[in-house]
C-alpha cells in the first residue's frame, strides 16, 4: 500500500516537472542589448526597393563589415525584440572614383537582409531600445 502511494507521488512530481519545463520553454527569451549590438547594426536601409521587398517580413540594415550572420541575428533580437528566422548578407566593394585630379576609392559596405518569423514586425520609425 505504501509502495503504491510512493509510486503515485513520484509520478505526480515527474508530471509537475514536465509542466514546468514546458512553461519555461514557452516563455519569451529576452536578449539584453550590449555595446556590440549597437556596433553591429549601423542604420536601417530605407529605400524604395527595400520597402517593396519587405512585405512586413524582411528588414534591411547597413551593418559593420566584420559582423557575422549570428551577430546580426542576436543584435536585431536584442535591439528590436523580434524573432529572426534568417539573415542574408551583401558585401559591396567600394568603387574607384576620381576626385578632381586625384584617384580615390569609396569605402566598402555591407547590408543585411533580416527575415523575421511569422507574426513578427519591426517598426523602424519607433527607434531602438
Amino acid at each position: 500500500m505504501a509502495l503504491l502511494k510512493r509510486k503515485e507521488k513520484v509520478e505526480e512530481q515527474a508530471g509537475e516537472k514536465a509542466v514546468k519545463k514546458t512553461e519555461k520553454k514557452a516563455e519569451k527569451k529576452v536578449i539584453k542589448p550590449t555595446q556590440r549590438s549597437y556596433d553591429v547594426i549601423l542604420a536601417p536601409v530605407v529605400t524604395e526597393k527595400a520597402l517593396k521587398n519587405a512585405g512586413g517580413q524582411q528588414v534591411f540594415f547597413k551593418v559593420a563589415l566584420n559582423a557575422t550572420k549570428g551577430q546580426i541575428k542576436t543584435a536585431v533580437q536584442a535591439l528590436f525584440g523580434a524573432k529572426v528566422e534568417s539573415v542574408n548578407t551583401i558585401t559591396t566593394k567600394g568603387k574607384s572614383k576620381s576626385f578632381g585630379r586625384r584617384m580615390g576609392r569609396r569605402s566598402d559596405s555591407k547590408k543585411a537582409v533580416v527575415t523575421l518569423a511569422k507574426g513578427q514586425q519591426i517598426d523602424l520609425t519607433k527607434g531602438i531600445k
